[in-house]
């Protein structure tokens, strides 16, 4: 009797020692995709950083040659007045 106690004893600590190293791989494994998943997540974070600054810069250039246009419109409209009144 003592001795199937012992042997039922013996097999469950042998269950728990397989599912502990089970649950510990899995752990292991979870804890990997969770570390790939941030590193894709840094990953984009810099990237969009990279594209709003490389955007801001373009938006700048822009305003420039809007800036640039609009003198040239009102140097003609000023030359075209200027010739009408003549």
């Amino acid at each position: 009797m003592l001795r199937n106690k012992v042997r039922v004893v013996l097999m469950m600590s042998a269950l728990v020692a397989v599912a502990g190293c089970a649950s510990t791989s899995d752990l292991d494994a979870l804890r990997a995709d969770i570390q790939q998943a941030n590193d894709t997540a840094n990953s984009a974070a810099a990237k969009a950083d990279a594209a709003s600054k490389e955007a801001a810069a373009a938006s700048q250039t822009a305003n420039e040659a809007k800036a640039g246009a609009d003198e040239a419109n009102s140097k003609i409209d000023r030359m075209f007045k200027k010739s009408m009144y003549k």
